[in-house]
């Protein structure tokens, strides 16, 4: 069954690339960007990421948090926020079970399993709020969230 707004948002627990645990239910209370990427370094996945980065400031004063979820591995995440001075975790779910729980698992050529750009916004109750999928180009990603954060905190 597909994750539609007003269920709850699975929990689950995924390493950052700093090499924390991160627990999706420590954040009730908060509002939580949930935004899942299919590659780290690649052209749409580095531009989604940078405008996440430019606009963390706005997400942090509306007090939500920001969370990247791909299927790289902790290391490859580490040197891609490294690179780019992400603020916020992005998270490793290299056998895809979180990316599949949300439903935005895909399986590409040679059984690549990557996660569907697709955005959760979830509320401080640990609801989804609005679900955020097939945005072209990618980088508008972040700024489509903030707006839903903002209607979310009015």
């Amino acid at each position: 069954m597909a994750l539609k707004p007003g269920d709850e948002a699975p929990d689950f627990e995924l390493p950052s690339h700093t090499g924390d645990k991160v627990r999706l239910s420590n954040y009730r209370g908060r509002v939580v960007v949930l935004y899942f990427y299919p590659r780290a370094m690649t052209p749409g996945c580095t531009r989604e990421g940078i405008r996440f980065n430019e606009l963390y400031n706005e997400f942090e004063k509306l007090g939500a948090v920001v969370l990247g979820v791909s299927t790289d591995p902790v290391d490859k995440n580490r040197k891609f926020a490294e690179k780019y001075g992400f603020q916020f975790p992005l998270l490793s779910d290299v056998d895809g079970r979180v990316s599949e729980l949300y439903g935005v698992l895909e399986v590409r050529g040679k059984g690549v399993k990557s996660s569907r750009r697709t955005t959760f916004i979830i509320d401080a109750e640990g609801r989804i709020a609005r679900i955020l999928e097939n945005i072209r180009p990618a980088e508008k990603h972040a700024d489509l969230a903030l707006e839903e954060v903002r209607k979310l905190s009015k």
